[in-house]
């Protein structure tokens, strides 16, 4: 009887567990939309290693400190025959941020940690060292978001390096139909 009572006095704190927000982007055929937030809306991933599983190979564990901070969700739908290109854009130049967008069913709306596959994982961070024919600056880009014959959800995530969990930015979402 005590444990059933203390069980019902500390039920409702687990219903007030912050849930990320997931903000709602519309993309543009052909276009480019921006939307504007800042790191301290997101959440802290305790668990990345979604991220280096051969389901969905999004970044290897090698990189995993890129992606330490609070992390902010967006997503929308791809149309068919469409490709979308994702860059963040930090107000601060100084700050180190990261990102990633994954493919999933458009009815799916699995969030990472809790991500047992995808379709497609890109990612985008700062590189440890020069490459040939890359420059470098404040911005991070995900490339080759790809829908063909089916429309995919594509859920993008906005994080920061090192624990950063406070900064404004832009999120920059480019499309093009074919």
């Amino acid at each position: 009887m005590k444990h059933l009572l203390t069980l019902l006095l500390i039920a409702p704190f687990f219903s007030m567990i912050a849930q990320p927000k997931v903000n709602e982007i519309q993309p543009e055929p052909n276009g480019e939309v921006n939307y504007t937030a800042n790191l301290n809306e997101g959440i802290i991933l305790d668990d990345l290693s979604w991220a280096w599983s051969s389901q969905n190979a999004c970044f290897p564990e090698t990189q995993k400190q890129k992606f330490t901070g609070k992390h902010v969700f967006f997503t929308g739908i791809i149309p068919k025959y469409s490709e979308m290109e994702v860059t963040v854009i930090p107000k601060d130049k100084s700050k180190n941020f990261s990102i990633y967008a994954y493919e999933i069913g458009v009815d799916n709306m699995r969030l990472v940690p809790n991500l047992e596959r995808c379709i497609r994982c890109e990612a985008g961070h700062k590189m440890d060292r020069p490459v040939v024919g890359k420059t470098q600056d404040h911005t991070r880009k995900v490339t080759n978001l790809v829908a063909i014959n089916r429309p995919y959800r594509v859920v993008i995530g906005v994080t920061g390096a090192d624990g950063l969990s406070e900064g404004d930015f832009t999120l920059q979402v480019s499309m093009k139909t074919r």
